[in-house]
């Protein structure tokens, strides 16, 4: 068995991002993470193992979900855009940083200008505003 990241390490991860908030819309088991307000990931936080939703490039998703047997298309999500993924022993930490990587990016690409303002400002700003 190889090392798994756990609840607190996934949640440190995805709130040291830029204007990360997260909230339950839409039941108790289900933790959403936003940037600026919209949705990069979902994580059903009370299964063992943790399963997380994530925003993907179609192309990479298809091949993502070929190379590893716990990555599946998003589930209640556009399974074109989106892919589920059971955070065990069978994906290394890496690739499920990368992966929360992109879904961030893919968000924020998609915000308007006046959204991404103080998105791409260092951590050293905020210290200093």
């Amino acid at each position: 068995m190889g090392h798994v990241m756990d609840y607190q390490s996934l949640v440190d991860y995805l709130m040291s991002k830029r204007g990360v908030t997260k909230d339950m819309p839409f039941d108790f088991e289900t933790l959403c993470f936003r940037v600026r307000q919209k949705i990069f990931a979902l994580m059903a936080w009370q299964d063992d193992p943790i399963v997380i939703s994530l925003k993907c490039d179609p192309a990479e998703a298809i091949i993502l979900r070929q190379t590893y047997p716990g990555i599946t298309p998003g589930y209640h999500m556009n399974k074109k855009n989106w892919n589920t993924v059971v955070i065990d022993d069978r994906i290394p930490d890496f690739e499920i940083r990368r992966m929360i990587d992109i879904s961030y990016d893919l968000v924020v690409k998609s915000l308007s200008k006046e959204e991404k303002k103080g998105l791409n400002q260092s951590a050293l700003d905020d210290q200093l505003a």
